[in-house]
């Protein structure tokens, strides 16, 4: 599906501040959200990576012993690594970063001061270098898009993944 609305049905925005929240259950049940601070860090993007790494460890989806879900979880990293250089490259870097799980779909949610559009480049040209992130965010998720706050500097780019069966 791959749009660009403002945010997906299924999840409301994350409350801030906390570093991991379980609306019910435990590593196995209900929906769970982790957040790391990023504003300011060097090195975000293996950051970030390593974050989400943990999250999918602690939710389950990790280790992958099946090939369909190792492919699932480096799904996840990859478009973390591609929302976080694209907030890097953009938008002065990003300031936070939010994982949620629901055990059918991992949210990724990285929030910048910047005021640009992300969208995929058209024409995407496979053999050209740079310009691919947000291709790839479309290619690779159920589902992405950015919100705004009004009288906010700033966006929040969220992407959807969903879970192997």
């Amino acid at each position: 599906m791959s749009t660009t609305r403002p945010d997906s049905p299924g999840f409301p925005e994350p409350s801030a501040g906390s570093q991991e929240s379980a609306e019910s259950g435990g590593a196995s049940g209900g929906r769970q959200t982790r957040s790391l601070s990023l504003a300011g860090e060097s090195g975000v993007v293996p950051l970030a990576r390593d974050f989400a790494r943990q999250a999918l460890y602690a939710w389950g989806w990790l280790p992958a012993e099946a090939a369909d879900r190792r492919a699932a979880a480096e799904d996840v990293l990859l478009v973390v690594s591609e929302l976080v250089t694209n907030a890097c490259l953009h938008a002065d870097g990003p300031d936070e970063m939010w994982i949620t799980c629901d055990n059918k779909v991992i949210r990724v949610e990285i929030s910048d001061h910047g005021a640009g559009q992300p969208a995929p480049r058209t024409p995407h040209r496979a053999g050209r270098p740079g310009g691919h992130g947000m291709f790839i965010v479309q290619r690779l998720c159920l589902d992405w898009g950015v919100v705004r706050t009004p009288g906010i500097a700033g966006k929040k780019v969220w992407a959807e993944l969903g879970a192997p069966a």
